[in-house]
């Protein structure tokens, strides 16, 4: 049976609705509340509140398709099947049924609804431990189904156990689903989990039953609750017989755009056929990631989420210069990756203009950047090549980052392809000096608490939180605070957006900030766990280290912040909000300065 990519999704969803299950739409793919991590890596992390006990509002039976990114094998993206974006199917049982219904229906949908071979399915379940017994009930569920016992495995926590950190709190056993690709075996140890690719996993199914005291015990918790993880784009392998993410239906157009445009170029490349093909994937695949990330807000910088939309484009930019791509391609392929997805995730017609605008800037931008570095790397090589040495300095990788801002990953890429160790070490040293310099010479800069605690600047303190929130109400969420400087004077605050603002956002953002001042909001504090904090809605300076236990400041019902203080009582005794000076100081960075009269 073979079935595109739109209809493996419409058949899952159906399917699970079918059998009570409401259909939630995907998360952002920027974490709401979560200062840990940059992006949903899991369909399970948007979820985990509600997996953790807090009612649903859509009831206890949930479906969807969430948006996910990881970018920690960002090297390995090009070969078969390594990607920074992909779909993960989901499903979850929010204290409702228990693992036979959640194995069988996934079974079933695999083998009924995509006609998966049931002889090549083959399962993993929890071998058991010194605290908690191995999971006969899912392997008993799995021997009715027909998977014969030779075909279950039990392997022990650090593969069938969630989480895999070890770490307190809610958690439970899994139970893994690998599909038989019909590769020769790579000996006789062979099995699910070897990464000779013969079985690849396309599907989890995760039993939160325990709770894990700090002590190490495990206690049953009073809500059970199931999460189930597919992969649409190794399901979609399955499903179309190929063992290549970049030959199915997900990546065809791409593909097909990017094969065009190489066919319009007027020079050659001087590629070999294996590395072209390659440098394709790995485009395809990072400009399919960026346009997404561009759609959830995000503008790229040297900052968070920022940085790594800004890394995956620069690596296109570099990788479309190899294969010398015509001028506009990356917009061409864009607007191709936002034709095809656009029917399940909306928000990428709705930004579109944002998104083609980002990467043409973001292009334009860096194409300088990237032809005066590759010159000044090119007379660094040859002058290695003469003094026959095989190692890059650190105070090389340096210079072009701090003269040219040629990003170090970058040179380490190019001079590990010309046969050249790079002294990332040395790198690392030099860079925290420079670090040290830029923190001693900007002492006041304030991230989480002033040092001057005086009345004039614990009310721009407070008026700092209040136009954090004023921006975000006129800009959107992508803004968050890039820097803060508060002097007697005034109050200075760096903020990621793409370009300055216009007079009239500006007096909106003035205005909102002056209302709110007149509301004669009472400002309080308490103190929270850092999570809990970040779950209520506070926002965080991302990149700040911050202890267990944060205070929080809330202006009424309009701002929260995690903060070190201090701030006025109420918002009446602060006086008129007034912005003095607006400037962009960097990409995607602007700066606001304003005062108290």
């Amino acid at each position: 049976m073979m079935l595109s990519s739109d209809e493996v999704r419409r058949s899952f969803l159906n399917f699970f609705m079918a059998r009570g299950h409401a259909h939630i739409p995907s998360a952002s793919l920027v974490p709401v509340n979560d200062a840990t991590v940059l992006f949903n890596t899991a369909g399970m992390q948007p979820l985990i509140p509600y997996l953790l006990g807090t009612p649903h509002p859509l009831g206890r039976r949930l479906v969807d398709i969430q948006k996910c990114l990881r970018t920690g094998d960002i090297e390995e993206v090009g070969d078969n099947s390594h990607m920074t974006f992909f779909e993960m199917l989901g499903f979850w049982s929010l204290g409702d049924y228990w693992k036979s219904d959640s194995l069988r229906w996934t079974f079933e949908w695999f083998t009924q609804e995509l006609g998966l071979v049931p002889e090549r399915i083959s399962v993993t379940v929890f071998a058991g431990n010194a605290d908690v017994p191995r999971d006969e009930e899912s392997a008993q569920v799995w021997l009715a189904l027909g998977i014969l016992q030779e075909r279950i495995y039990y392997l022990p926590e650090e593969d069938n156990w969630w989480p895999d950190s070890g770490q307190s709190g809610p958690c439970g056993p899994d139970s893994e689903i690998f599909y038989d690709t019909l590769r020769v075996a790579c000996g006789d140890q062979c099995q699910p989990g070897c990464h000779c690719g013969k079985y690849v996993e396309i599907g989890n199914n995760v039993f939160i039953q325990y709770n894990k005291t700090l002590a190490g015990d495990y206690i049953p918790l009073a809500q059970r609750s199931i999460d189930v993880g597919l992969g649409l784009e190794r399901i979609q392998c399955m499903v179309s017989s190929s063992d290549e993410v970049y030959r199915t239906d997900l990546f065809a157009a791409i593909i097909r755009c990017i094969d065009t445009l190489c066919a319009q170029r007027e020079a050659s490349n001087m590629l070999s056929q294996q590395r072209e093909e390659r440098l394709k994937h790995i485009i395809a695949d990072h400009l399919r990631a960026a346009t997404f990330i561009l759609a959830d807000g995000v503008v790229p910088s040297n900052v968070e989420q920022g940085y790594i939309c800004r890394r995956l484009l620069r690596r296109v930019v570099r990788y479309a210069h190899d294969l010398v791509l015509p001028e506009q391609s990356l917009s061409a392929i864009v607007t191709v990756i936002i034709d095809q997805y656009q029917s399940w995730y909306p928000e990428l017609h709705e930004h579109r203009s944002f998104i083609l605008d980002e990467l043409v800037r973001e292009e334009r931008r860096f194409m300088r950047t990237l032809a005066r570095g590759l010159r000044e790397l090119q007379k660094v090589e040859h002058t290695l090549s003469q003094h026959k040495k095989m190692q890059l300095a650190g105070k090389e990788i340096f210079r072009l980052f701090d003269t040219f801002g040629f990003p170090p990953e970058l040179t380490v890429e190019l001079a590990s392809e010309h046969g050249l160790q790079a002294d990332m070490a040395g790198f690392q040293e030099l860079f925290a000096q420079h670090q040290e310099r830029s923190r001693q010479a900007n002492q006041t800069r304030f991230k989480g608490g002033l040092v001057d605690q005086s009345e004039t600047t614990t009310k721009l303190h407070t008026a700092t939180h209040l136009l954090q929130q004023a921006l975000r109400d006129v800009l959107g969420e992508h803004v968050h605070q890039m820097g803060s400087n508060i002097t007697p004077e005034r109050l200075r605050f760096d903020f990621s957006h793409p370009q300055r603002l216009p007079p009239e956002q500006l007096q909106r953002v003035e205005e909102i900030v002056n209302q709110q001042i007149a509301r004669n909001l009472q400002v309080t504090k308490e103190f929270l766990p850092l999570q809990e904090a970040l779950q209520r809605g506070a926002l965080a300076f991302f990149g700040e280290r911050y202890p267990e236990e944060v205070s929080v400041y809330r202006i009424g019902d309009y701002s929260l912040e995690v903060c070190g203080g201090p701030h006025v009582l109420s918002t009446n005794s602060m006086g008129h909000f007034q912005i003095t000076k607006t400037e962009s100081i960097g990409q995607g960075t602007q700066r606001i300065r304003a005062i108290i009269v």
